[in-house]
């Protein structure tokens, strides 16, 4: 058997800051997913529905599998501008400030998964995921002693906060678990009470097409009225409901360059983002997460919270906006003309 603290030290070397280990199998928080699907919170996101079964039993994904590790990697940096979001300026999730985390993470992933198979010997067999797999990661993490998945969703590290990025790594390996997380959350409602559009219907259970992440990142069709008047100024993601988590409030910091915030996706002026071009967004977004969503999401996100400037910046950011080939798409025009008329 592999020693824990051997494998955990070589996922110090590269680049991880956290590293737990399940025991492989179908703990009670899987089943949560299954009835989250059946109340269609997962919207257009249907390569959940898609992958349920793998979801819901590791095994469908290695059949061999016995040990689940997890990793974790801390992306909260520095802030280019005040703590605090000033009026008119544009929030950019900040997973999204530096690299795409797919990129660093797998360019990580790759040597320890290569170490565990020598360490391992003849036999080895691994799948390894950095979420792009059909692995609740959020959940194993929990069970592998990385944190607790908390009221509003995410992962809470009780020393080091919830901005954390996640891998994971099934094997037929067998490797001492580590023992679960355990919630801490108590009857603290802050997340809940800060969703700008009530996206976390109870504690723990997130409506994803009321969320402000789902809406300017996954949604491929126009955003409902109410809900367009909740992006003012979150136009990829949304952090709110970890920026308000008192378990935030001294969150580790990370120093790695991967991480860093590009100046103009941390806290720009909405105005400036409206007015920079389609060819400068297409090269910020390169290697970036924002990929996903691509230029004519994020010209649309723009429209919507251009509409909350005043009104003389607001015309100038949405004449800005039109001027751009991007605003030849029916979804990116139809958001310029509904800001318009507000």
């Amino acid at each position: 058997m592999i020693e824990s603290s051997t494998l955990k030290a070589k996922a110090t070397s590269l680049g991880f800051d956290l590293c737990g280990i399940a025991t492989a199998g179908r703990p009670g928080r899987l089943a949560r997913l299954g009835s989250w699907l059946d109340r269609g919170f997962a919207g257009d996101m249907e390569y959940l529905e898609r992958s349920r079964d793998e979801r819901l039993d590791p095994e469908r994904v290695l059949p061999t599998v016995r040990s689940i590790i997890s990793l974790g990697v801390i992306y909260n940096t520095d802030r280019p501008y005040s703590t605090a979001l000033e009026s008119g300026r544009a929030a950019v999730s900040r997973y999204a400030w530096g690299e795409d985390y797919h990129d660093v993470l797998r360019d990580r992933l790759r040597p320890f998964v290569g170490w565990l198979a020598e360490a391992a010997g003849p036999g080895f067999e691994a799948f390894s995921c950095v979420d792009n797999g059909p692995v609740q990661e959020r959940v194993w993490a929990e069970q592998a002693g990385l944190g607790w998945i908390g009221k509003n969703t995410c992962l809470i590290n009780p020393s080091i906060g919830s901005w954390l990025f996640l891998a994971e790594v099934l094997t037929n390996a067998e490797l001492e678990p580590d023992a679960p997380g355990v919630d801490q959350c108590g009857t603290c409602t802050r997340c809940l009470e800060a969703c700008p559009t009530g996206a976390i219907v109870e504690p723990y259970v997130v409506d994803a097409t009321r969320c402000l992440s789902y809406l300017t990142i996954e949604s491929r069709e126009p955003v409902d009225a109410p809900l367009r008047s909740g992006i003012t100024q979150q136009i990829y993601g949304c952090d709110i409901c970890q920026d308000v988590c008192p378990w935030n409030r001294r969150a580790a910091r990370s120093d790695d360059p991967a991480w860093q915030a590009r100046e103009v996706l941390a806290y720009p002026p909405l105005l400036d983002l409206c007015r920079l071009s389609d060819d400068a967004w297409r090269t910020y977004i390169r290697d970036s997460a924002m990929r996903r969503a691509g230029l004519k999401r994020i010209r649309r996100s723009l429209a919507y919270a251009a509409a909350s400037l005043p009104v003389d910046e607001r015309q100038s950011a949405l004449d800005a906006l039109a001027s751009q080939p991007s605003a030849r798409d029916p979804d990116v025009a139809e958001a310029i003309t509904w800001a318009t008329k507000r």
